[in-house]
């Protein structure tokens, strides 16, 4: 059951479970003493009867040892029947005093209810209990009214006390201006948690949130629309919350969330989810999972030093601390902090014209040696990035490596080319991301209109108004788009009116079949007046036959790139083979 929903929650499930069988053993142990204590009590019973107080008894010790491994509504039954136990041992009492003795305890219960559960709960196991008293007085028929009314003056008392007591303890844990717990609260949770977690084994991940830009809003707007930003950002977030987790405002503009049973690739996905929820609102955030030996704090301290990487990095984004991540991960968080010397590098594709062959662009690519297993694949190591917070590190060593290799190749051959990066729905929903373009462009000197942003056609038809938004303003700046493997979709034709595009990358299993096939020929053609119709430059991919080059050429085909031009390959070999272009 959902933390928010177990009001007053003033204690973890350990507390409740010893509280709730301490209570419930007295109760047994009383029923015991009445029994036994009472003249010819034994013989007046039904053994049924007799047998509950140890039945009890035994019931509440085995609550205490093992009652905080059920879930709460165990505990909701419990009161139930023990109300109902309570009743049934009052009737068959042998004496009046006996029977007004039993109905007492149903004061342990009172407390119980309302130190634990929700007050309609609470409300309801307490009208159970004078409804049952009622009865038990009216059929015994040998309780005083004025003894019956006391004792439910008793329980009526101590049950409205424990429950002002209990409420009092449970806003103290409570954030007042947001309603989620504070920093109290959380604190409590997560030494709960990471017991839990411990004992069973099971992941347990944490994340801090931090709103960007906050202090600007205080500052500008006033503190009250601040508050009402808070206010805001945890209506948003609450309802998206998964089972189990707790989230709390530790103070400021900062968030906490604590996700037992999630694994740091899980939780970095919840904390992407509650940031999408806020798309006007900038959110930085740090992740951790609880790795072996780690104490609460050790935990928290993680997810900050993630939180403090993002907001290095130029915020707006989620990172999954190194030590929760998986090995293939922490490998490559280390790579790219050693940058080119960790084993990383981008190799550069020619992007040629097709009718001679002639070199105006390059692509770059990515790669990896992995000093264990050798060179990888980008399509193994970057969805490892993209899952675990690592995108934005990458992106940024592929834009800064792409843009000094290119500014190399370019001036040792003396051609003015045009170079292109590929981009991640990860890195264009990041709001800081054109502005980190346009600084490494201006740190490495590569110019701004000779640069292409690339994006996956899946990527265009899951566009979001940030991505738009990103795009546009790069292209204010002089870069160019392309959509890449254009001709395996469909929802991108109907955007190219609106999406800020400059370049259609075909799909190399497009041209494959430009030699075999005369309708795939004429689609071509008709693909290439579309293009020039909207003033967009069609590049043709995956070119791996003189054939196909020849009839891209005679089609008038503008640019084309595959293996036929030359593989992706570092940019020293580029520069070895290239003769440079004299000078006019």
């Amino acid at each position: 059951m959902h933390i928010s929903r177990m009001a007053p929650e003033v204690a973890t499930p350990r507390v409740v479970a010893r509280t709730a069988g301490l209570l419930t053993a007295m109760g047994g142990v009383a029923a015991v003493g009445l029994t036994v204590g009472t003249p010819g009590g034994l013989d007046h019973l039904h053994p049924a009867v007799t047998g509950l107080g140890p039945f009890t008894t035994l019931l509440g010790l085995a609550v205490i040892r093992w009652g905080h491994r059920v879930p709460r509504g165990f505990f909701q039954a419990l009161l139930l029947l023990g109300v109902v136990g309570i009743g049934v041992f009052a009737h068959h009492a042998p004496t009046s005093d006996g029977a007004v003795a039993v109905l007492a305890l149903s004061a342990f219960s009172a407390m119980v209810a309302f130190l634990f559960f929700p007050l309609l709960w609470a409300l309801g196991f307490l009208a159970e209990m004078l409804l049952i008293g009622t009865v038990v007085v009216v059929l015994r028929g040998d309780v005083p009214v004025g003894t019956a009314v006391v004792l439910a003056v008793l329980v009526l008392g101590s049950a409205g006390a424990v429950g002002v007591l209990a409420r009092r303890a449970a806003s103290a844990g409570q954030d007042a201006l947001t309603g989620p717990v504070n920093r109290r609260g959380f604190d409590e949770s997560l030494d709960g948690a990471v017991r839990t977690a411990l004992r069973t084994g099971e992941p347990l991940s944490a994340a801090l949130f931090d709103l960007d830009h906050f202090k600007a809003v205080n500052d500008s707007q006033g503190h009250a629309a601040g508050d009402e930003m808070l206010r805001a950002v945890a209506a948003a977030w609450q309802p998206l919350l998964p089972r189990g987790a707790v989230l709390a405002r530790h103070g400021g503009d900062e968030f906490s969330l604590l996700l037992p049973g999630a694994d740091g690739g899980r939780a970095l996905a919840v904390a992407e989810s509650l940031r999408a929820a806020l798309p006007d609102i900038g959110t930085s955030v740090g992740v951790a999972q609880m790795a072996l030996g780690d104490s609460p704090s050790d935990l928290m301290r993680r997810a900050d030093a993630a939180l403090y990487r993002v907001k290095s990095l130029g915020r707006g984004r989620s990172e999954l601390d190194i030590e929760g991540q998986t090995p293939l991960a922490r490998d490559l968080a280390a790579a790219l902090a050693a940058g080119r010397s960790g084993g990383l590098s981008v190799h550069l594709q020619p992007v040629v014209t097709p009718a001679d062959g002639g070199l105006v662009g390059v692509e770059a690519l990515v790669r990896w040696v992995h000093p264990e297993r050798g060179p990888l694949p980008p399509s193994e190591f970057v969805p490892v990035a993209e899952r675990e917070g690592l995108v934005g590190a990458l992106g940024a060593f592929v834009w800064t490596a792409a843009c000094e290799d290119a500014r190399t190749l370019s001036a040792a051959t003396g051609r003015p080319l045009f170079l292109s990066v590929n981009v991640s729905g990860l890195e264009l929903d990041d709001p800081g991301f054109p502005d980190r373009v346009l600084a490494t462009l201006a740190a490495t000197g590569w110019p701004a209109e000779r640069t292409v942003v690339e994006v996956t056609e899946s990527l265009v038809e899951a566009e979001t108004a940030r991505s738009v938004r990103a795009l546009q303003e790069l292209r204010e700046h002089g870069l160019r788009v392309a959509i890449d493997d254009f001709g395996t979709g469909y929802s991108a034709l109907a955007r190219l009116d609106t999406l800020p595009t400059d370049y259609l990358k075909l799909d190399g299993s497009f041209v494959s079949a430009i030699t075999t096939s005369t309708r795939r020929a004429r689609l071509l053609r008709s693909v290439m007046a579309l293009a020039d119709a909207l003033e967009l430059v069609l590049v043709a991919e995956g070119v791996e036959t003189e054939e196909q080059a020849r009839v891209l050429a005679a089609l008038g085909c503008p640019l084309a790139q595959g293996y036929l031009f030359g593989r992706p390959r570092p940019v020293a070999e580029l520069v070895a083979e290239l003769a440079p272009v004299p000078a006019g």
